[in-house]
């Protein structure tokens, strides 16, 4: 069954989150293959990969990379995301690949 999957990206520059970005696939396969797929594809999709808007606070400051840390250590930081996963129109708990791009060097693992 074809199952819609996502890499998604989060741009750092100087600590701060400066922007998000995400690309879409259709796929069959078991998790581990789509993960490896999408991984594959980091790099690559970076460069094309649809632009949003990043997250800002009630004062309209930029969300630094420490407090999305202090999300991630809670389960809550795929919450940014639920425009991008709204535009792509992907089920809740989609499967992503999350890469980090830091001042500008992308942090792809293979």
């Amino acid at each position: 069954m074809q199952e819609k999957i996502l890499n998604l990206y989060l741009v750092i520059e100087k600590g701060e989150i400066t922007g998000l970005r995400g690309v879409s696939y259709e796929m069959e396969g078991t998790d581990d293959e789509k993960i490896s797929f999408l991984k594959s594809r980091a790099t690559e999709d970076f460069q094309s990969a649809y632009r949003f808007d990043p997250p800002r606070n009630r004062f309209n400051k930029l969300m630094t990379y420490n407090q999305f840390y202090k999300l991630e250590k809670t389960g809550k930081q795929f919450r940014l995301f639920e425009e991008i996963f709204e535009s792509f129109g992907v089920p809740d708990s989609p499967l992503v690949c999350l890469t980090p791009v830091v001042d500008g060097e992308i942090q792809a693992s293979t």
